[in-house]
């Protein structure tokens, strides 16, 4: 995993159409291949941060960065681009119901122009790794709620992003449909070496999964717990996921990315 920085805040702050500063003064740096948790009271910020991240919301002052790159005077294809390295995943799913599971998670390579050949591959891969392979023709809204999740998920990271950004992604899970979901994210972590940042109230995720915290209070953030690359989620063995061995399943999933992507 590369370790130079990929998002970087200085002396940001952050506002609604003239109301008082939700973040004021924030800057840390966070390198690539990081895992970290964001917690937070309700209307703390979370979502504002990882909109800044996402070049959703624009700064009232200070500069951002990501890979390297400073995104105050971006132009709108500029940001475009950016956002191609990235992806969001949100409570809510956000799936198109009058589309199909395949073609909701097909959409970011199709508006990529990618053959349909290669998404055909591409998707069918994606939706075995999520678990929802049988699912390809359903409609969103005939799955549960942990299976629509896996659908935005997989939707997400269909493009190998380098940052990946979940905001209250567990919050209508269960637990084990939260624990499979961590476990998703824990392996392309590992696995595609993306930069994880989730946003979260449940304590006991924080607790199972030790990975270093984002705390957003009083409008600024703060960091606890291990904030370097290499940080690890401490009950990674005691797994409810049954599909096959991770860590092997996942490296397959790399190569046959990679070699679908060069096809």
């Amino acid at each position: 995993m590369e370790e130079k920085t990929t998002i970087s805040f200085a002396n940001v702050a952050a506002q609604y159409d003239g109301t008082p500063e939700i973040l004021t003064d924030v800057s840390f740096n966070i390198s690539g291949g990081a895992f970290y948790f964001l917690s937070g009271a309700s209307g703390a910020g979370k979502t504002t941060l990882l909109r800044l991240i996402y070049q959703l919301h624009k700064p009232s002052r200070g500069q951002i960065k990501i890979f390297g790159k400073t995104t105050n005077d971006m132009s709108r294809d500029e940001i475009t681009q950016i956002r191609q390295k990235m992806a969001i995943v949100f409570q809510e799913y956000s799936l198109l119901s009058h589309l199909s599971v395949f073609d909701n998670v097909a959409l970011p390579l199709r508006v990529r122009g990618m053959p349909d050949a290669k998404i055909k591959k591409l998707v069918a891969k994606v939706l075995d790794w999520v678990g929802l392979g049988k699912y390809a023709d359903a409609n969103p809204r005939a799955l549960s709620g942990g299976q629509q999740q896996r659908v935005s998920v997989a939707r997400a990271i269909i493009t190998q992003p380098s940052i990946l950004l979940a905001d209250e992604p567990t919050g209508n899970l269960d637990d084990e449909n939260a624990s499979r979901l961590m476990e998703l994210f824990i392996q392309m972590n590992k696995m595609f070496g993306t930069t994880i940042i989730l946003a979260t109230h449940s304590k006991k995720l924080m607790e199972t999964y030790k990975f270093p915290v984002i705390k957003v209070e009083n409008h600024r953030v703060s960091f606890t717990g291990k904030s370097d690359t290499t940080a690890k989620a401490n009950d990674s063995e005691k797994k409810i996921w049954k599909g096959p061995k991770p860590q092997n399943y996942f490296a397959e999933l790399s190569k046959q990315f990679d070699d679908i992507g060069n096809a």
